[in-house]
């Protein structure tokens, strides 16, 4: 079972998570559209399978080409954004001023959001496809034309404690490299680096757990919690650009959720720029106001006309049981062995199995299927999952957006995408920084729910406060 990474579903389960009979089910697997385990006479089949299953389904109907920038106007600041999906963070910065000209989009649905929603700006697939002097001709910008930002959250499953953590040795991670390469010979004012915390303990080079200790040489530097920032800090600086980076909890930026981001602020002119102003805390401190709330984001939806995917029916058993705000945790004792079957035996929290969200507090982390069985994101008071209007809502995407494909294609978009609340405070900084404002500063604020996450603080835990041991570091892929 070591092969299948994360929870796992019956047929039956994903039968009703597709929409499609068990014969078809059956079918994929011993096709290999989806992976699974047999177990005697049952399958066993990984829900990020699953998940993967659809990112890919719909792509022939879906394909949007390549195109140059389709509007003259010439504004103030001008962004470059990749990775793009729904264009969350881009809305954010656009709110404050700054313009994006060009998207960088490989998923199919995502690419026909993006042409729905701004069809002047410039769109690009694969950014490994493309030249620097070929990307400012599809975002209209001369050779010579100043770009004020470039912006991206490279695909971040290479980093992710959940997964197998293969870095720049998976092929996202090459992805990540080029984005970085990019950068570097775009020669932006600033660039701005969005991922998952995972990414400051991933190592430059995995090595298995199995082949450690032991009889087993000790790990190398590249083998090193934290060696593949490392190894992107050095390309940057090495290019002329100041590092200054923080783990950040949208929540404290406005957001109608609690989702941990990593943002690594990048600037041409080799000077430090600031961290991020929070404009809301969990209990009030420095007087700000208080987290935002689900009851807030969700105020004024219409009741009527929601998307969403549906609870297996032998879950709603147990959904109606819970008030908002609870989990599998307040069922009755006897039911919570019943409700969770084998997971009841894993170790951690589960706080994400039955799960009913709490009307007066941020929603969690939005995931990329609802109803999952790990990550369950129900309404707090409906027997359902949040609907697609509700997702937008969270992520401050404007109920016209539109949001193309199918509906898990939706959900994928719009739960991967950066609130829109981190856009304007990443945009409120640097536009502030172009002016020569000081920056406001609230000492020791809890930017997220884990400590000394900001680059000073970072560098001395890891080990690498020198120039001499950074420059050690080096990639053969």
């Amino acid at each position: 079972m070591s092969a299948l990474p994360g929870q796992y579903l019956s047929v039956k389960e994903t039968s009703e998570i597709l929409n499609c009979s068990e014969q078809y089910v059956r079918r994929l697997l011993r096709d290999g559209g989806i992976i699974g385990e047999k177990v005697g006479s049952r399958w066993i089949i990984a829900s990020e399978s699953v998940e993967n299953y659809w990112a890919k389904r719909e792509e022939k109907d879906q394909q949007v080409a390549d195109h140059s920038r389709r509007s003259s106007s010439q504004p103030q600041l001008k962004a470059l954004s990749f990775f793009s999906g729904c264009m969350g963070l881009d809305l954010g910065l656009e709110e404050e001023g700054i313009q994006v000209l060009l998207a960088c989009e490989v998923d199919p649905a995502a690419r026909k959001t993006i042409e729905i929603n701004r069809p002047d700006i410039g769109l690009i697939g694969d950014i490994r496809n493309y030249s620097a002097a070929e990307i400012r001709e599809k975002a209209g910008l001369g050779i010579s034309e100043e770009i004020d930002l470039i912006i991206g959250g490279p695909p971040c499953q290479s980093f992710s404690s959940a997964g197998r953590r293969q870095g720049f040795n998976d092929e996202r991670g090459n992805v990540f490299l080029a984005f970085i390469d990019l950068i570097v010979e775009l020669k932006p004012r600033f660039a701005i680096i969005e991922n998952v915390r995972g990414l400051l303990s991933a190592p430059l080079k995995h090595r298995p757990h199995r082949m450690r200790g032991g009889n087993f040489p000790p790990l190398t530097q590249e083998e090193q919690r934290g060696s593949a920032l490392l190894f992107i800090i050095r390309r940057l600086r090495d290019a002329g650009y100041s590092i200054s980076f923080n783990l950040y909890n949208a929540a404290n930026f406005g957001a109608y959720q609690q989702r941990e981001r990593l943002i690594i602020s990048c600037s041409r002119d080799g000077k430090k720029l600031p961290y991020l102003t929070p404009t809301h805390s969990e209990k009030g401190l420095y007087g700000l106001p208080r987290w935002k709330t689900l009851r807030e984001a969700l105020e004024g939806l219409p009741k009527d006309g929601h998307h969403f995917v549906k609870f297996p029916e032998k879950r709603l058993k147990y959904y109606r049981l819970l008030k908002p705000g609870q989990c599998w945790r307040d069922l009755p004792e006897g039911l919570k062995k019943e409700a969770l079957g084998a997971s009841y035996y894993s170790s951690g929290g589960r706080t994400g199995f039955y799960r009913r969200l709490d009307w007066d507090k941020p929603a969690p982390t939005l995931v990329t299927h609802p109803a999952m069985p790990a990550t369950d994101l129900a309404h707090p008071e409906e027997d359902r999952p949040l609907s697609i209007e509700e997702y937008k809502r969270i992520q401050e995407l404007p109920d016209d957006w539109v949001i193309a494909g199918s509906l898990l294609d939706q959900y994928r978009q719009v739960g991967n995408a950066v609130p829109r609340s981190l856009g304007r405070a990443i945009a409120k900084m640097l536009i502030s920084y172009l002016k020569g404002e000081q920056p406001i500063v609230y000492p020791d604020f809890p930017y997220s729910r884990y400590h000394r996450t900001d680059d000073v603080s970072w560098m001395l835990d890891v080990g690498y406060s020198d120039e001499f041991s950074m420059k050690q570091l080096s990639l053969d892929l």
